[in-house]
């Protein structure tokens, strides 16, 4: 916890967000009274099969809260540029924003630009930091405050939190916990700033940096030749989009919703990789190239989410059947 050493009274806010992650930082922002003076977030896309224009969660939440609402395509566009300058912020803030900022909008706020960040930077900077984390099978995690600068994720660091990564948290269960650690502690960064001044932050030690590039759809096919604990990671860390997926026998693809890795089972070494045993108690298990897999929720094309006993019981599932063992671009370590 920061120290409270001097708060600025009227403290004039501007918010830059636009996913789910951005949300508990601008309710936090609400809720401790800070002067927001406007919210800026992504225009609204085309969504869903009759291609609607759909608003972002932030403006969702920005405009129910009624508060002034801008969707430039561009940040650094120059009548948008001039519309910060006008509105002069004490300081920005940016969580899940989108769009890189330009030094001529770092710029503008005396107090700087806040960014939060789902990771421990330098580890873990770029576009996945939390879904690449679950992949390489981090033990922790956490957040990190930093100011912005042009760099990616490349800024002075604030404060950080870290927290234990447990063996069923996924990217979406960490997605919520770290965005609400990244609320309280903006909220913590905000009461200290002083008049006129950024907060004090450290440089990042750059040689120690990783990446954690944007994911694509081709990065959830299972490779049941990799050991149980990478594909486990595999499936949590992909959890939400793209979902880590398989194929039956006749090519009709299952998403893997949930798993449980298991080193202890012998399996007969003529068994290939992706075969499956069901147990008595009707427990779906899978070889894999390193012990073997329990399957706990799965999602057939156009199916629900069931449960694993439904799966077996739905399709009739039988030892020594298997799944298409499809290479994956998810490599092991």
């Amino acid at each position: 916890m920061i120290e409270n050493i001097g708060i600025i009274q009227h403290m004039r806010v501007l918010f830059m967000g636009t996913s789910e992650f951005a949300i508990p930082a601008l309710k936090e922002l609400v809720a401790h009274k800070h002067e927001i003076i406007g919210v800026v977030t992504q225009p609204d896309r085309p969504s869903g099969r009759g291609k609607k224009l759909k608003p972002t969660p932030v403006k969702q939440l920005a405009t129910n809260q009624k508060l002034q609402v801008y969707q430039p395509e561009k940040v650094g566009e120059t009548e948008f540029v001039d519309t910060l300058k006008l509105l002069n912020p004490d300081v920005m803030v940016v969580a899940a924003f989108g769009q890189l900022l330009p030094q001529k909008v770092l710029d503008i706020p005396p107090c700087g630009v806040i960014n939060l960040h789902p990771s421990l930077l330098p580890k873990y900077r770029g576009a996945a930091p939390i879904q690449w984390t679950l992949i390489n099978g981090e033990d922790e995690t956490g957040v990190t405050l930093m100011l912005l600068d042009i760099g990616e994720d490349t800024g002075d660091i604030i404060c950080m939190e870290r927290i234990p990564i447990e063996l069923q948290d996924t990217a979406e269960t960490l997605h919520q916990k770290l965005a609400d650690i990244g609320a309280r502690l903006l909220i913590d960064v905000l009461a200290n700033l002083k008049p006129g001044e950024p907060p004090s932050a450290t440089p990042q030690k750059h040689s120690e940096a990783t990446h954690a590039p944007r994911l694509t759809k081709e990065m959830g096919c299972i490779n049941w030749n990799k050991s149980a604990i990478t594909i486990h990671n595999q499936i949590r860390g992909m959890a939400g989009w793209p979902g880590a997926y398989t194929y039956f026998c006749d090519g009709t693809s299952l998403k893997i919703i949930q798993s449980l890795p298991n080193g202890t089972y012998k399996y007969n070494s003529q068994e290939q990789p992706g075969t499956i045993r069901i147990t008595s108690d009707q427990h779906l298990f899978v070889r894999t190239g390193g012990g073997e897999i329990q399957l706990m929720k799965v999602q057939p094309a156009t199916k629900q989410v069931m449960s694993a006993n439904d799966l077996i019981n739905g399709y009739q599932l039988k030892t020594g059947e298997y799944f298409s063992n499809l290479e994956s671009k998810i490599d092991d370590s």
